[in-house]
């Protein structure tokens, strides 16, 4: 039983991938935002259209993209394939009828409505911030949106340990089957497995949390006095651009989704 490593980071001086953490999430928050509140089919295709085309900004081409978001392509998969099986409405043209499979224009439009919608958040969000680095992010957050510090570590801290819980997992599993304990091909014993190791991680990631909210106290987060900055991040006018073509491309989701 294993479960895939978190995704590395992807360092990258490309032209978009070194824009200040705020402004490529204010810009992904206006693109997403705009496809979340959207069903036609012809917008949410020209969101991803977009998505693909601005990925080589980010220092990532489109192919690795899709290997980055492989959850998010089964996610889409398991919608269309729900919507097939367990649609209630079944209105429209009859376009596939195969035993308990009925499959109509409505239905088709509906899945693929939900899945692109699914693949339109997803796969800007696995752009954006596999190409922001942690530390970058908790500065920006302290320095452009004025948030506290104590939450900007705990984010940091947060984006720094999620890397760890791939790790974790397959050296628990490891651990296991050193010891016999293995699934094999039972599927019910795989579940078993998959729950006790699961909790197992839940555990170990409240005790390491825990012990480094105790830390940052210590080291007064937790105190109310200003803290300075070490490094300096400015906000530049490629920022600001990149704020205004977030907003564009929602406004033009919007215009297409309403023509």
């Amino acid at each position: 039983m294993t479960l895939p490593a978190a995704t590395a980071l992807q360092r990258s001086d490309a032209l978009l991938a070194r824009r200040a953490p705020v402004a490529k999430i204010v810009a992904l928050a206006l693109f997403t935002t705009a496809a979340l509140f959207t069903r036609d089919v012809a917008a949410l295709g020209f969101a991803l259209v977009v998505t693909f085309a601005v990925a080589p900004l980010f220092g990532i081409t489109p192919w690795g993209l899709l290997r980055r978001g492989w959850p998010a392509l089964l996610g889409a998969a398991t919608v269309v394939l729900s919507l097939a099986l367990f649609a209630a409405d079944r209105s429209g043209t009859v376009l596939v009828d195969f035993g308990p499979v009925v499959i109509t224009t409505t239905v088709l439009g509906n899945a693929l409505s939900l899945a692109l919608r699914l693949l339109a958040i997803a796969l800007p969000s696995i752009l954006v911030f596999s190409t922001t680095d942690p530390t970058d992010l908790a500065d920006s957050l302290i320095q452009h949106a004025r948030v506290s510090p104590r939450f900007a570590i705990g984010a940091l801290a947060a984006f720094r340990l999620v890397g760890l819980l791939g790790a974790e997992w397959q050296t628990i599993a490891m651990a296991r089957r050193a010891r016999g304990i293995d699934a094999g091909r039972n599927p019910l014993r795989w579940l078993r497995l998959f729950a006790s190791t699961a909790f197992g991680l839940l555990v170990g990631a409240i005790r390491r949390g825990t012990r480094l909210a105790v830390a940052m106290d210590a080291r007064g987060f937790d105190s109310g006095l200003p803290r300075s900055v070490a490094r300096p991040m400015p906000w530049r006018i490629a920022d600001w651009l990149l704020v205004a073509a977030g907003a564009l491309l929602a406004l033009a989701i919007q215009l297409i989704a309403h023509r």
